[in-house]
């Protein structure tokens, strides 16, 4: 009894350091431009800080477009972005380094920041 019973608790540990292993696998880093979701279509060299960060654009929602995509963040990253975009001294085509992971189709970032020389 007591060999099924630490072989259960071995087998337990075991899986669930699998699955811990796989979460810090999804952790991804995106290098591109924020941007919210109505102008995501436009020309990211060109579009400016201050239409993202207009009231119009920011009810749309920010993301990070990059690799050719958008991915919306969530609320707290929105904020976290807002704050990246607000800080950079870029008018236009500012880059940031997205890290962090996707959880149910928004980007929950950990850490935004801007890269120097882009």
């Amino acid at each position: 009894m007591l060999k099924k019973f630490i072989f259960s608790l071995t087998a337990i540990m075991a899986l669930s350091l699998v699955i811990m292993a796989q979460d810090k696998a999804k952790e991804v880093t995106l290098t591109g431009n924020i941007v919210d979701k109505h102008c995501s279509g436009a020309d990211m060299a060109t579009h400016g800080k201050g239409c993202v960060l207009s009231k119009k654009c920011l009810d749309s929602g920010l993301g990070v477009f990059a690799d050719g995509k958008f991915t919306p963040f969530n609320p707290d990253s929105s904020a976290k972005a807002k704050a990246a975009l607000e800080a950079s001294k870029k008018e236009k085509g500012a880059k940031f380094k997205v890290t962090g992971h996707v959880a149910e189709g928004h980007f929950v970032a950990s850490k935004i920041e801007e890269v120097a020389g882009e």
